[in-house]
């Protein structure tokens, strides 16, 4: 059984959400507001994983101007 994800900061939901859409749309996934169980799990997690490596780069990137 899938446990539910929770965001440690409540306020970076709306952030986490918009960067899934824009993920999708660069991936060409067709990801919409809303239901989306007609997306096979590759597709979901080709979004997901894509937006981890994005989050890592970032942090990366931040970290070495520092």
């Amino acid at each position: 059984m899938a446990s539910k994800s929770r965001i440690n900061v409540p306020e970076a939901g709306a952030a986490l959400d918009n960067m899934k859409y824009e993920v999708a749309r660069e991936l060409g996934v067709n990801l919409k507001q809303g239901y989306n169980g007609d997306l096979t799990a590759r597709e979901n997690g080709y979004v997901g994983g894509y937006m981890v490596k994005k989050m890592i780069e970032d942090y990366e990137r931040q970290s070495a101007n520092r």
